[in-house]
């Protein structure tokens, strides 16, 4: 699985122009999920999110994990994106949609995630929380 965090003041994502969700101070997740992940591959990636020191403490220092704040997860299969060879890119890595989207849902079940909607064109608003971006891939 592929994910890119986003640390947001807010973040909202909407479909057809309405709003669908919608968090305060948190985190983004794009994820993206290939033909070769697990359940198991969507617990670790969850975790790793929960438990990733990313937001600042007392001090100011990035040392401090999520905590009580939100996470907004969207899925993303355009993260598989094979740009190798020629301009446009191949999708072949991405996971079949049945299965990309019960891992996606497994994935915002343990992260106790707002979600997107799955497979529709989605418009995300973001404000972003610092220049804090972190791409992160567990396999």
């Amino acid at each position: 699985m592929r994910a890119v965090l986003q640390r947001v003041s807010r973040a909202a994502v909407a479909v057809e122009g309405e709003t669908i969700s919608q968090i305060g101070p948190g985190l983004l997740v794009l994820l993206g999920v290939g033909h070769e992940d697990s359940e198991q591959t969507a617990q670790r990636l969850a975790a790793k999110i929960l438990a990733l020191r990313i937001f600042a403490d007392k001090d100011g220092r990035m040392n401090e994990p999520l905590g009580e704040r939100e996470i907004l997860c969207v899925s993303q299969f355009t993260l598989y994106a094979d740009t190798r060879k020629g301009n446009r890119p191949s999708y072949t890595d991405a996971a079949e949609p049945q299965r990309a989207a019960s891992l996606y849902e497994q994935t915002c079940e343990a992260l106790g995630a707002k979600r997107g909607c799955f497979g529709a064109h989605m418009e995300l608003e973001i404000t972003a929380d610092g220049p804090v971006t972190i791409v992160l891939e567990v396999t």
